[in-house]
Formats: C-alpha cells, sequence, structure tokens
C-alpha cells in the first residue's frame, strides 16, 4: 500500500472510527484500526464486534493494500502532525507502515489485514431511506432515556419500529419513557421491529453530520445485525434479541391537570435546583397553582440538608386541579435539554402517577416520567 491524505481528513476519521475500537479484548487485532486503500479512496474501519464503523475519505492511491494499526498510536500520532498531506507506505513483508508528513517519519508496526474481522457489506435495494436531520432528532429525543443497567439489556436499547410511511422510537429505562414517531418519505412494504443498542443510535447521531444527506437503514436476514450507511460511512451494530416492555399500558390516556409552561425558564429554573438537589436526593418538588382569573404559578423547589434550599417561580397556563408532584430533577433536565419548542405541556393526574411531557406545536414526542414519592 503507498497513499496519500489530508492530515485533517485523516485525523476526522480515525476521531469517527476510533469510538469503535475495543478498550479491552483478547483479540489484539480489536485495538487496531483497519486502514485500506478502496477504489481510489482509503477506507478506516473499528470494531469491537458489536459495534462497527467505517469511513471513506479522498486519497492519492499509487499501490493498493491493507494494514491494521494500533489505534491509540495512529490517532495520537495524525493528531501531532502538521496540517500537510501525509504519505504511507506499507512494507508487506514485515507489516510495518511508515508515516511521513513534511520532516516527520515514524514507522508503526501493524498486524496482517487478513486478521481483521470482515464487515457486512448492506444490500442497498433492500434498505430503508432515512432523513438525517431527522433521525438524528429522533435519536437525541429517545436514545438518552434508555438504560445503562447491563442486568437488562433489552432496557440499553431503543426499540425501532417501522410500518408503512411511520418510524416510531421508544426507550425506557423503567422510571421514564420516550417515544418520537415520524413520516417516511418513502414507504416501506416490509414491517420492521428491532432493538438497537442506544449506544450505536448515539454514534449514528454523532457521525451523520450532514443533515441533507440520506441514511439508508438495511437489516440484512437472519443475521441479528442492523446496518446504516451514509455517503462516505458506514454503522454496523448487534441489535438487541428479546421482548421490550409494554410501555404504551404505562403511558397515561388522559389527564386531570393540564399546564403549559416556558420551555426556557423550566430548563433554567431545574438547572438551579438541580445545584441543591444533586447534593440530596435529587429530588426536586413542583407545586402546581392554578389562579382564578389569572395564570397559574409553578413552583419549583429543592432542598438539601447539607446545601440549602432553592426556589424559582413560573408563570404558566393551567386547567385543571391543583398538585404537589416531585420529580428526579436529573430526569427533567434531560428531557428540556431535547425540547426544540418554545413551551412543553406537562399533563398530571395525581402525586403517585406517571406524568406526561409534550412539546406544544411538535407532533410525535411524547416522554412519560414516573413521580418520587414526597416523604
Amino acid at each position: 500500500m503507498k497513499a496519500s491524505v489530508s492530515q485533517q481528513e485523516l485525523a476526522h476519521g480515525l476521531s469517527m472510527v476510533s469510538r469503535a475500537v475495543s478498550p479491552r479484548s483478547t483479540l489484539p487485532v480489536l485495538a487496531n484500526i483497519l486502514i485500506a486503500t478502496d477504489e481510489g479512496r482509503l477506507r478506516l474501519s473499528a470494531t469491537n464486534l458489536e459495534l462497527g464503523i467505517s469511513c471513506w475519505i479522498p486519497a492519492r492511491v499509487d499501490e493498493e493494500g491493507a494494514v491494521t494499526i494500533p489505534s491509540r498510536t495512529i490517532s495520537d500520532l495524525v493528531n501531532a502532525l502538521p496540517n500537510d498531506r501525509v504519505e504511507m507506505t506499507l512494507n508487506e513483508r514485515t507489516q510495518t507502515i511508515n508515516v511521513r508528513c513534511g520532516t516527520n517519519s515514524t514507522d508503526i508496526k501493524g498486524i496482517d489485514a487478513q486478521e481483521y474481522p470482515p464487515m457486512p457489506i448492506p444490500d442497498l435495494s433492500e434498505g430503508v431511506a432515512l432523513n438525517v436531520s431527522d433521525f438524528k432528532e429522533m435519536i437525541q429525543q429517545v436514545a438518552f432515556a434508555a438504560s445503562t443497567d447491563e442486568a437488562r439489556p433489552v432496557l440499553q436499547g431503543v426499540l425501532t419500529q417501522i410500518e408503512g410511511n411511520l418510524i416510531s422510537m421508544a426507550a425506557t429505562d423503567g422510571f421514564r419513557i420516550s417515544v418520537r414517531k415520524n413520516s417516511l418519505s418513502n414507504p416501506t412494504n416490509q414491517p420492521l421491529s428491532i432493538i438497537i443498542p442506544a449506544r450505536a443510535m448515539n454514534e449514528l447521531a454523532r457521525i451523520a453530520t450532514n443533515g441533507d444527506e440520506t441514511i439508508t437503514m438495511n437489516v440484512p436476514a437472519g443475521r441479528g445485525q442492523v446496518i446504516f450507511h451514509l455517503k462516505d460511512a458506514e454503522l454496523v451494530s448487534q441489535l438487541i434479541e428479546g421482548n421490550f416492555p409494554p410501555f404504551e399500558a404505562i403511558i397515561p390516556r388522559s389527564s386531570k391537570t393540564h399546564t403549559i409552561i416556558s420551555t426556557g425558564g423550566f430548563h433554567k429554573a431545574c438547572r438551579q435546583a438541580e445545584i441543591i438537589a444533586r447534593d440530596g436526593n435529587n429530588i426536586v418538588r413542583l407545586h402546581i397553582q392554578p389562579q382564578p382569573g389569572g395564570p397559574g404559578v409553578v413552583e419549583i423547589s429543592a432542598q438539601s440538608e447539607e446545601t440549602g434550599t432553592s426556589e424559582v417561580q413560573l408563570d404558566a397556563t393551567i386547567d385543571g386541579e391543583g398538585l404537589l408532584i416531585a420529580f428526579n430533577v436529573r430526569y427533567l433536565r434531560e428531557v428540556l435539554d431535547v425540547v426544540k419548542t418554545p413551551n412543553i405541556a406537562l399533563e398530571t393526574n395525581a402525586n403517585n402517577t406517571p406524568a406526561i411531557f409534550k412539546p406544544i406545536g411538535e407532533e410525535g414526542f411524547i416522554h412519560v416520567i414516573m413521580p418520587m414519592h414526597l416523604g
């Protein structure tokens, strides 16, 4: 292999794929990144056998070839090089690659590319076309609610369902549920229901930077994998096997109190309350108070024996009964982090039943949070 690439393009590509490198593996080759020539471009690939990321970068290819190089070594080296052309030459006999940039010359020992696990090739004709910006927003509004508890792998995933021209995504950790639905520009004939690891979804949102682009999602039959194909990148992930909990049954069908509140004001108040609440039990209280003949008030308060107390009052449009209800303040802040509309609706029934959060003016997104005990 002999190729020349831009230092910036190479650094960007390495940072993209290195997130899939296995930090702890009994296979030394999984700590490496595959560098290979591919039809006049350079392909970089990394995998931990559960998640794989590939990207293609422009290059001048003089000789074809492939090698795997320790991820940390090549990434740190390229980041330290000047912004210039990087010449890479592989000695196939010793599997050593020479990296030259300006007056810098470094030899790195690699492992034969034949030992690297093969990356699956998607059948794009069988895929579902998704708009990048819409799909990224769906991921951002859902994946954060997935569990991090390895004892319950199903809850570490995002349930992704496609039927006709509708796509829906849902995630829950047992204390909150995030659901987002959207329409597809190209309807699909084959219904689909899969559980994709939330980590893979977050990585996909990170590497899909061009909002006008199209992602093609391909689920090869019988492989237990999903492949996302972009113009210059691909992500492959193992699917999670199991039954996703029937979350629809938990979502309240009606509410006794409907509160509309400023998203920005609510977010700021929750961040302020979290400063106090985090030193205690993370509890924040919402006192919803309708006012006769005028706008109501929502009082957001937190207290901690070690730190002190915090209290913010916000004007709100309240329809229904007054209520004092408590939540984990981090759960409130995290949903408000992903709401794009100026106002949000809070629908409640009692201080011990789930509450629903809905952005005003954005159909298809609902977030449910279980309240905390008002001790």
